[in-house]
């Protein structure tokens, strides 16, 4: 998926209030940036770090800028825009990438369900007129950035404790239930991460409601990708590890 527009660069100052950043751009001029992730963005925006940002034209918008990509002191890119996730595992679908969620009729976005009040993702339909049509798929998305380990390449979802990401798997089991299918990606968007595991140091409840929808027929895709400054795309998958 290519980024919107040609993007810019700066140095982070600092983020805040969640949707804020302070940059020095290349220029020397102090600007503010809106930051499209809600997360805590363990080591991904310490000062310092290179930040890579696109510009609106929209003229109703209080900051045109928004914060895309980081870039950490060993070169590695982060995917900032959490928003771009969701298409970035759509674009990998429509390529053939994830074979075991191919070949499905139709394919919806965000579309309420469950009881929660939650809505998937993505939903993956079919419609086949023999009666052979599979049983639907529910698609959650987690874009992952946080890397434990340099050495190794390990990183970890979630790198806080989420009581949204605990209520998303809860859904998810339910679909299991009702005899439907229920797949969880994590997208890594972090160059420097090489394999995947849960954070069950930083929150067990969701370490545990993962291990035990797993063991109810939750299906896990770890999908890795290429970011540089043109875009950010899928390029494999790999096995989730349990920790």
């Amino acid at each position: 998926m290519q980024h919107n527009s040609a993007l810019s660069q700066g140095k982070l100052i600092k983020r805040y209030k969640r949707f804020l950043a302070d940059v020095t751009t290349t220029s020397g001029e102090e600007i503010t940036i809106h930051c499209p992730n809600t997360g805590a963005m363990t080591g991904c925006a310490e000062p310092g770090f290179n930040v890579y940002f696109s510009t609106s034209d929209n003229p109703k918008r209080k900051y045109p800028n928004t914060f895309e990509l980081a870039q950490n002191q060993l070169g590695h890119f982060i995917g900032i825009n959490t928003i771009k996730a969701n298409n970035v595992v759509v674009e990998a679908i429509n390529n053939g990438l994830l074979p075991t969620v191919s070949n499905y009729a139709k394919l919806a976005t965000e579309v309420k369900y469950g009881n929660e009040n939650s809505r998937i993702d993505i939903l993956l339909t079919d419609n086949d007129l023999r009666g052979d049509a599979k049983p639907n798929c529910f698609i959650e998305v987690k874009s992952t950035t946080l890397l434990l380990d340099e050495q190794t390449g390990l990183g970890a979802f979630p790198d806080a404790v989420t009581t949204r990401g605990q209520k998303h798997i809860r859904e998810l089991a339910e679909m299991i239930q009702q005899g439907h299918r229920a797949v969880l990606v994590f997208l890594v968007q972090h160059t420097g991460i090489k394999s995947m595991t849960v954070a069950d140091h930083i929150d067990p409840k969701y370490a545990d409601e993962l291990k035990r929808a797993h063991t109810d027929g939750l299906e896990i895709i770890v999908l890795h990708t290429h970011i540089d400054l043109d875009g950010i795309v899928a390029t494999k998958t790999s096995e989730f590890q349990w920790s």
